[in-house]
């Protein structure tokens, strides 16, 4: 019931489609339980949307998506996933049936289907959090402080660049980039984002301290400690 799309199919224009993964954080031994970071990245806007859950579990993949959708700055008009069944269920199918979301997936094994999500796995969440173990509810309250404040950090401050198209020139093959600019502005620039949600941003954003906002998110990545092997 849920429709399989490719990246070529991938051509929403709008703010508010959304590619949705999930990073494990089981430190190289997938035994047991462990925390998972559900990764949200907006297509047109690059905006980026982190929150750590307890497991894979369909009802705390549920719960996040549902957290990540109250704080983002837009209304979300659309979700794709892989086709994990932490996403393709009753529950988050309903969900977007009744509330209006598109929701689409791409092909099992094809995360070719999913790039821009799986370029900020790497870029955000393995590169800040790395490939440690974390498997306590503790860790998992100290992510997501972590998360709370990351978002201002990369979306606010972080200038990104989208591919606009390739070129090939001769034997080889050119990329042709965007502006670099930071999702903040980005949504500022989009005309379908409703102009009060904008006004909100930019009140926001004035009480923004880059150099206080670094500063904070390495005090909390020193309390967070990884779970050791025995």
């Amino acid at each position: 019931m849920i429709p399989i799309r490719t990246f070529s199919e991938w051509n929403e224009n709008k703010v508010g489609f959304e590619e949705v993964d999930l990073v494990g954080h089981d430190g190289g031994n997938v035994s047991g339980f462990f925390a998972w970071t559900l990764n949200f990245v907006d297509v047109k806007s690059c905006w980026t949307e982190q929150v750590a859950v307890r497991t894979k579990a369909q009802q705390y993949v549920f719960a996040g998506i549902e957290r990540i959708r109250g704080r983002l700055p837009f209304p979300l008009l659309g979700i794709d996933s892989d086709s994990g069944s932490e996403f393709i269920n009753d529950q988050l199918y309903r969900y977007c049936i009744t509330d209006k979301i598109t929701f689409t997936r791409g092909r099992p094994g094809k995360k070719n289907d999913n790039p821009y999500v799986e370029q900020k796995n790497d870029s955000i969440v393995r590169r800040w959090i790395g490939y440690g173990r974390y498997d306590t509810q503790e860790q998992v309250n100290i992510l997501n402080e972590f998360y709370e404040v990351l978002r201002l950090y990369t979306n606010f401050f972080l200038p990104v660049q989208k591919l606009e198209r390739k070129e090939k020139v001769g034997s080889k093959v050119r990329k042709i980039h965007d502006k670099a600019r930071t999702p903040y502005l980005r949504v500022l620039d989009a005309e379908d984002v409703p102009d009060e949600s904008k006004e909100k941003l930019i009140e926001q954003y004035k009480t923004l301290n880059l150099v206080l906002l670094k500063r904070k998110l390495d005090t909390i990545l020193r309390r967070l400690k990884p779970t050791l092997f025995e």
